[in-house]
């Protein structure tokens, strides 16, 4: 049986030093692998049993990196095992075959965003004209197709997401809180529309999933199987689905646990 695997990146298979501080014991801390190195400096990890996991999971499934990162920006990281054929960028809005944009892919995600929901550009005044610079760090555009802030979590006023997701719903955009990180992404920009893609295009008759955002619930939904970690905004909000496992163990670790879970059911199958 074909087994695609398509799992979150960051938080969900590695993490950031930011990540790794949330939950890394000081005693008995497991060794680590760096895969993302920017401008010199070390950005990314996970643990050496993590990495041992992840190659032989390329050798056994359909592995597909899914991430709301862009494409220059999942270009950094360096994933031990065998490169993975495909890669779903930007929550779903680039679909990377050996690495290259599949520009029909592209094209089909723009004429439905045109379609379905309000303007990037409507979108982002809002959030320039709201968003208050004594807690906004960066504002970014990704790809041209969503729009997310980097904020100063401590100053962030209550109520100010809540209040944006409102304003968002009947515009067709959700919004997700993210560590550091509020998303504003259109809702029919999904990572479950790309994985189905990929899906149909190698056979696959399983698919399992990970993630730990509001980003990931539609993929975890449209997975045969799904886990989520102890950590991030799924698990704080108690969010679950009944093919969905939602694991105890938190930060590296549970990268480490979702490996072997999905490890486990590709060779089952």
């Amino acid at each position: 049986m074909a087994v695609l695997v398509a799992s979150d990146l960051d938080r969900t298979l590695i993490y950031s030093s930011a990540a790794l501080a949330l939950t890394m014991p000081d005693a008995r801390a497991p060794r680590l692998l760096c895969v993302e190195v920017h401008e010199a400096r070390p950005l990314s990890y996970l643990t050496e049993t993590a990495a041992r996991l992840l190659t032989d999971l390329g050798d056994t499934s359909v592995f597909v990196p899914t991430t709301t990162r862009t494409r220059k920006q999942y270009q950094r990281i360096n994933l031990p095992g065998p490169p993975p054929t495909y890669a779903i960028c930007a929550n779903g809005g680039h679909l990377l075959v050996d690495g290259v944009t599949d520009a029909e892919w592209h094209a089909g995600v723009q004429a439905r965003l045109a379609d379905e929901c309000a303007s990037l550009a409507e979108v982002r005044e809002h959030l320039l004209r709201t968003a208050d610079p004594a807690w906004v760090r960066k504002h970014r555009v990704a790809e041209d197709l969503f729009v997310y802030l980097v904020v100063e979590r401590a100053l962030l006023p209550d109520g100010w997401v809540k209040e944006l997701a409102e304003w968002a719903e009947p515009r067709g955009w959700t919004v997700s809180l993210q560590g550091r990180k509020i998303y504003a992404v259109p809702k029919p920009l999904t990572k479950s529309a790309a994985v189905r893609e990929v899906a149909r295009r190698t056979g696959a008759q399983l698919t399992l999933a990970a993630g730990d955002s509001l980003l990931d619930a539609d993929l975890l939904l449209a997975a045969d199987r799904g886990w989520r970690p102890g950590h991030g905004e799924l698990a704080d909000t108690g969010w679950t689905a009944p093919a969905v496992c939602a694991l105890p163990e938190r930060g590296v670790l549970a990268g480490e646990r979702i490996l072997r879970e999905f490890l486990d059911a590709a060779r089952s199958a």
